[in-house]
């Protein structure tokens, strides 16, 4: 497949174009500084510039042929809506989205572990939200993980939906590369279409 990584050079982006090149995919990898994205250059990789706060910018890397699996990540509230806004505009094919568990649609299932994070988020929260929402009434995908964590994919992991999320537990962490193979698994073999699922290490 032919996919698309906004965030590529954080730790989550970075290991979603990792984990997509392994898996055999062509990978056009979009960040503010291409040079950051610590990852060999190889025929299957693009690597381009791109700011969430400039729409040209992404609606000249993404069109209706891309797949784009985002892990834009922020401390400042704003930002992921108007990312959102830029990806969904640009019309691909299928958005793939990181979003947190116990915000929004999952913050009911998530028991109170959700007051906790909402209250650590801040004015961020309503920003999560509202790009998760944004994300979903386009059809795509949003992924609720818990607490991030390096290390390596969890051999137990698996990706359930709402209807079988565990409670939010603060201390249950897991792991980038976790996450990215489930967002992945996503993108090759859709399962949550226009739905929020949860990646949990076992």
């Amino acid at each position: 497949m032919n996919l698309t990584v906004l965030a590529a050079s954080g730790q989550t982006g970075t290991a979603l174009t990792r984990q997509a090149l392994r898996r055999g995919h062509t990978v056009t990898a979009i960040a503010r500084d291409p040079r950051r994205i610590a990852l060999p250059d190889s025929p299957d990789l693009r690597k381009v510039a791109g700011d969430v706060n400039d729409a040209a910018s992404i609606a000249a890397v993404v069109d209706e042929d891309s797949v784009v699996l985002s892990a834009l990540g922020t401390d400042r509230a704003g930002i992921l809506l108007i990312g959102a806004q830029a990806v969904i505009a640009a019309g691909p094919q299928r958005v793939i989205w990181l979003g947190a568990y116990g915000t929004g649609k999952s913050a009911e299932v998530a028991g109170e572990g959700a007051g906790i994070l909402a209250k650590l988020l801040g004015d961020r929260l309503a920003d999560k939200v509202a790009a998760d929402n944004t994300v979903l009434a386009a059809g795509g995908t949003v992924f609720h993980a818990g607490v991030l964590a390096d290390g390596p994919e969890s051999p137990g992991r698996r990706t359930v939906g709402l209807e079988a999320a565990p409670p939010f537990d603060l201390s249950a962490k897991v792991s980038r590369e976790t996450v990215a193979a489930a967002m992945l698994d996503e993108a090759e073999a859709p399962g949550f279409p226009g739905a929020v699922a949860l990646p949990l290490a076992e």
